[in-house]
């Protein structure tokens, strides 16, 4: 099974010029924790509410977000997705292919698929 098999093609993104107000709406209407910061289907960061939380100050997603994304090809074996999950420490990935961003796989989405085994 590869990444392409589990990942939710749907993809809820920010973009970094987006304001702070815009991001925690974004999250508590979709009950998520996370979001790929986008622009031009290019993947320049993430933001999760850890980072909400630990914002000391900043007006805009890409005043606080991480712009150290770690993300998987879309041919991916689903192993290996959810071993970067538990080395890295993350909750969801986002899955590119070409260098386009075309879905996001979460914890959830790896024990669903192990459920359907």
């Amino acid at each position: 099974m590869l990444a392409r098999d589990i990942m939710t093609t749907n993809v809820i993104t920010i973009a970094p010029t987006a304001r702070i107000y815009e991001l925690t709406r974004l999250l508590a209407e979709h009950h998520i924790s996370g979001v790929p910061v986008c622009e031009d289907d290019q993947v320049v960061g993430i933001v999760s509410e850890a980072d909400l939380l630990a914002m000391t100050n900043g007006h805009r997603v890409g005043d606080i977000m991480s712009p150290e994304v770690i993300g998987v090809d879309a041919e991916e074996p689903v192993e290996k997705v959810a071993a970067v999950l538990h080395e890295k420490g993350i909750k969801r990935v986002p899955v590119c292919s070409n260098g386009r961003l075309v879905g996001i796989i979460s914890r959830a989405d790896i024990v669903a698929a192990m459920a359907r085994r």
